[in-house]
């Protein structure tokens, strides 16, 4: 049986961020080849996402709702990291230790240095990065065989659009409920983004 040809729907799901590029074709061809590899490397992403989500507790207790979403948010996905561990389990994989991701890295390096400023491009850089995780994990959805396989990563895609949404709403909140500003930084954000995506070329992982 052949694979359907994934469809173009919005880059990003239904959410505020939009991405400005789509994943470079030869993405997916690759993921599926080395599914191992980018199996490992999801469960890398599921696992800073809760350690992030827990971060953002720390650093930023006093943002109204965030300190609840984001203990919500840390056990969502601490919960995929549990799935896409047993998945590793059962082909024999190992979660090896964490070389870093470039993509993220080349996200973090823009953000600004001024404590509200910093404070806004956190949640933004989440929203971007969960938006292009909505579109690699709904690209998986589309392109793996199993069954299975297929509705898990199409519940994660969703979950993913969501988050990218949350952030997103969370960034307005730090600017003082003012979407103009925020708008017009993720704006930049989104530009940065595509660079990185670009420059960091295709690799068996998420991002």
């Amino acid at each position: 049986m052949s694979r359907p040809t994934p469809d173009r729907r919005p880059l990003s799901g239904e959410g505020p961020v939009i991405l400005r590029a789509p994943s470079d074709p030869r993405w997916l061809p690759l993921a599926l080849e080395r599914f191992d590899e980018v199996l490992v490397d999801h469960a890398h992403c599921e696992k800073k996402a809760a350690a992030n989500a827990l971060s953002m507790i720390q650093v930023y207790p006093d943002l109204p709702g965030l300190p609840a979403q984001m203990a919500r948010l840390a056990r969502e996905e601490s919960a995929h990291l549990a799935r896409v561990l047993e998945l590793m389990a059962a082909r024999g994989l190992t979660l090896n230790r964490d070389a870093g991701d470039p993509y993220a890295q080349g996200l973090q390096k823009a953000v600004r240095t001024s404590h509200e400023g910093r404070k806004v491009d956190r949640l933004l850089v989440a929203a971007v990065i969960e938006a292009r995780s909505c579109e690699r994990l709904s690209l998986l959805a589309e392109g793996l065989e199993e069954d299975s396989l297929r509705r898990f990563y199409a519940e994660l895609a969703q979950s993913e659009d969501g988050h990218q949404s949350l952030f997103y709403r969370l960034a307005v909140t730090a600017a003082g409920g003012d979407e103009t500003p925020v708008r017009a930084r993720l704006e930049e954000l989104l530009v940065l983004e595509a660079e990185v995506l670009q420059r960091i070329g295709v690799r068996a992982a998420i991002h």
